[in-house]
């Protein structure tokens, strides 16, 4: 269990049927019953977790459908890729589509110029493209993730925005589907953190990691995010914290920690300067004054690159002169690597600003001799020798299946998963 001093003393008991929110869920199926619309279900093999006013959340483990994030793609293409090496690590089936479109969270957060049909026919669009492929959505970046929460939100409530949002998706030859769990990434590497540990290739016992929740996802319609009496007491969402622990590393605490990265979305926009002087001053010097960690982790594109890049503004100054910089990635990037990933070719390391060559070198990482094999890469492909790398050869070939039968739930609630050497 991971103390805090905010949970001594405390008790926060989770009753659903005293949640202060309903269980929209209820209602989703509801409108299926009425002929509304189609509710895409989880697949058989999940994972039960607790949410925050103690509901029960299917996690999927397999034949997953993985809605992208614009902005990991562009700048942190290491976040997705790591994701995806997991899956094919533990032997878990996934597609990588090619008809999904970008959600429209830029709009919606940042300039609002957009309309409530617009923005629910996108996030419907992919939900029927995954269901007509039969795999299940699971979201990468958590803006998305809050967003997709919040057009569900406005598609319960609103039978004339159904209508507007269903005429749209008989013009594009697609049903009007709504996903029985709205999930994100970092639920299912949350889910799966026992079976990442017994994988685990390197020592993190004295790697010290800081942890930053990520606004949009547990902010934003927070009754549906993780929460775990043994991380902080249940006081903070669970997920990142947990994977951070499993995989055997120290998590220090902050006082900050509930602050914002930073990149606070419209001041992303129209006050860099702002979002660059938040995210060193009050997140990324707190941690490194008070925990002084080797790593930060994180689960969403915003705070990723924000924490990440925003470090060299600071370098300009004075005060933070000299101070060593906090590398900053995902909690995907951090297992990949305690699995043995390689930083450059699955993590893609090269591509974050922050220096974290010390945190390879303590992880027992030769980042010198991936970086060699990683420019031997390149230049077989200036040569035209390949066009990409695939799979095999960045050793993500399917692995075993899942070793731990059952699977576990936060709270030891056993579950019952495929049989062992299912084919991927």
């Amino acid at each position: 269990m991971i103390p805090h001093e905010s949970a001594v003393g405390r008790a926060f008991k989770r009753d659903p049927e005293q949640a202060p929110t309903e269980d929209v869920r209820e209602r989703v199926l509801e409108l299926e019953a009425q002929g509304e619309w189609i509710v895409h279900r989880v697949p058989d093999d999940v994972v039960l977790l607790d949410t925050k006013y103690g509901r029960k959340k299917k996690i999927p483990l397999r034949h997953t459908w993985h809605h992208k994030s614009c902005g990991q793609c562009g700048h942190i293409p290491g976040y997705s890729t790591s994701i995806f090496w997991l899956h094919r690590k533990l032997g878990l089936d996934y597609d990588d589509p090619r008809d999904q479109t970008s959600c429209t969270a830029w709009n919606y957060y940042a300039s609002a110029t957009s309309n409530s049909a617009a923005q629910a026919a996108v996030a419907v669009r992919n939900f029927a493209a995954a269901y007509q492929t039969g795999y299940y959505p699971i979201i990468h970046c958590g803006t998305s993730y809050g967003h997709y929460k919040e057009v569900r939100e406005e598609l319960l409530r609103h039978p004339e925005l159904r209508k507007e949002v269903r005429e749209i998706m008989a013009k594009l030859g697609k049903p009007l589907v709504m996903p029985e769990e709205i999930v994100h990434y970092s639920e299912w590497v949350y889910a799966i953190r026992n079976e990442l540990a017994v994988r685990k290739v390197l020592d993190l016992s004295t790697i010290t990691v800081t942890v930053h929740p990520a606004c949009h996802y547990y902010k934003l319609v927070q009754e549906d995010a993780i929460y775990d009496p043994d991380i902080y007491g249940g006081q903070r969402t669970a997920v990142v914290t947990g994977v951070a622990t499993a995989l055997g590393a120290k998590v220090a605490d902050y006082s900050t920690w509930f602050d914002c990265c930073g990149f606070g979305f419209r001041h992303i926009l129209v006050q860099r300067d702002f979002s660059r002087s938040f995210a060193v001053q009050r997140k990324i010097n707190v941690m490194r004054e008070e925990a002084n960690p080797d790593v930060t982790l994180t689960h969403d594109t915003g705070c990723v690159t924000t924490l990440d890049k925003s470090q060299f503004a600071a370098k300009a100054h004075e005060q933070f002169a000299g101070k060593p910089d906090v590398p900053v990635m995902s909690e995907a990037q951090f297992a990949a690597l305690a699995l043995g990933a390689h930083p450059y070719r699955v993590a893609q390391l090269h591509w974050h600003a922050a220096d974290y060559r010390p945190l390879l070198e303590k992880m027992g990482i030769d980042w010198q001799a991936r970086w060699a094999e990683f420019e031997a890469d390149l230049e077989r492909l200036r040569r035209g020798e390949v066009q990409y790398l695939t799979w095999d050869e960045v050793d993500a070939g399917p692995g075993p299946a899942p070793v731990l039968k059952p699977f576990e739930t936060a709270r030891g609630v056993a579950v019952v998963v495929a049989e062992e050497g299912r084919k991927a």
